[in-house]
């Protein structure tokens, strides 16, 4: 009765079902299925997992907080996944995200600026190579530096690698084609379009419908999510996130092997204009070199005339 009066309430903006007891609730919070339940009653708790999103937790605590003022009974709040102790808003994976892709992009301008006369091979090795940098400063930072993340950095390292080294080699990629325009792309894929759908702040149901659907496929999502799974809930939904990740790292392999075409064809077309350009300077010198020939011969022939008057 409960629920089908919330969902009527609500207007669409809550989805609202209903679980036969308390471990079913908790089951569905572990594997955010859900992002909070009510258990009524004279003693009525609120089951929160803050470590899916604070600002979903706040939102399902404030209607249920109301519903539970209404029946003049106070709300018992469980949290039954806590972030760490060095993360009390839930926010600090979305903080890490945003360290990470500065990282990233700033190194593609260093390595674009520095390494444009290197062989594209030698770019994308230094774009590896500076992925690795940037996860490893990000992990320290997260973890014994600040406390953000207290387990599992082992594989919060793996997933940083990942999505750092998809930036780089996308963004050494693009530099062929791009050159100078090359940072404003990045800022558009990874900070405009990147951040505002990671769900590191809000949730996709929270977010604007567009941003709600690149949810389910920017490497950014796929990153905040699967630490979040890492890290918070046994790793439930874990591969599909990785998978996310794995795909941008192909994808930034794919821009790579385009950008050394397209660079081998720029090198091929600039070798015959060169050659077609020797070929006219030597025959221009054959030329004058005949011309000279013929008129140095009038020449003797016209002192020797002279002589012979």
């Amino acid at each position: 009765m409960l629920a089908q009066t919330l969902q009527d309430k609500s207007d669409g903006a809550l989805s609202v079902r209903t679980v036969p007891d308390r471990a079913a609730a908790v089951n569905h919070l572990r594997t955010q299925a859900s992002y909070g339940a009510h258990l009524p009653g004279k003693h009525p708790e609120l089951l929160v997992a803050s470590a899916s999103s604070d600002t979903s937790a706040t939102v399902v605590e404030k209607v249920f907080t109301k519903v539970a003022a209404e029946k003049g009974h106070p709300l018992k709040v469980t949290d039954t996944a806590p972030t760490a102790d060095g993360d009390p808003t839930g926010q600090g994976i979305f903080f890490l995200l945003v360290a990470v892709s500065i990282g990233s992009y700033a190194s593609v301008a260093v390595i674009g600026g520095a390494g444009a006369v290197l062989a594209l091979r030698i770019r994308a090795a230094l774009a590896v190579a500076a992925s690795l940098v940037v996860s490893v400063i990000g992990v320290v930072f997260a973890g014994p530096l600040f406390g953000l993340v207290d387990h599992g950095l082992g594989g919060l390292w793996a997933m940083a690698w990942l999505y750092s080294a998809g930036i780089l080699l996308i963004g050494v990629g693009l530099h062929t084609f791009l050159k100078r325009w090359t940072t404003l792309g990045l800022m558009v894929l990874f900070v405009m379009l990147n951040f505002t759908s990671s769900g590191g702040i809000f949730r996709p149901e929270l977010q604007p419908g567009f941003f709600a659907s690149l949810h389910s496929f920017w490497n950014g999502a796929g990153f905040v999510e699967g630490v979040r799974s890492h890290v918070y809930f046994g790793g439930y939904g874990l591969g599909g996130h990785v998978l996310v990740l794995a795909l941008w790292f192909v994808a930034g392999l794919a821009v790579v092997g385009l950008a050394g075409l397209s660079e081998s064809k720029r090198r091929k077309a600039a070798a015959r204009v060169a050659a077609a350009g020797t070929d006219a300077v030597a025959g221009s010198v054959e030329a004058g070199g005949t011309h000279g020939s013929k008129h140095a011969a009038r020449t003797e022939e016209e002192i020797e005339e002279t002589v012979g008057v």
